[in-house]
């Protein structure tokens, strides 16, 4: 890979890892622990894989918080 190419991908991680970091102050959560914060992840990704109806109910609440953002 070339120094350009690996420039790039950096940046692009960068960028990644502070939009995700944003969803995690947005979300109220800016001052909990990591290992919290790491729980509440894994029990949602759990969660979501095993009950469509979660996946459908949490997208929603997520969609309502970005809505709010818009107005």
């Amino acid at each position: 890979m070339n120094q350009a190419s690996q420039t790039e991908a950096r940046k692009k991680d960068a960028r990644e890892k502070i939009q995700l970091g944003g969803l995690i102050a947005k979300a109220g959560l800016r001052y909990e622990k990591r290992a919290l914060l790491l729980g509440l992840l894994v029990d949602g990704a759990r969660r979501i894989k095993a009950d469509e109806q979660e996946r459908a109910r949490l997208l929603a609440i997520g969609t309502e918080a970005f809505a709010d953002d818009a107005e």
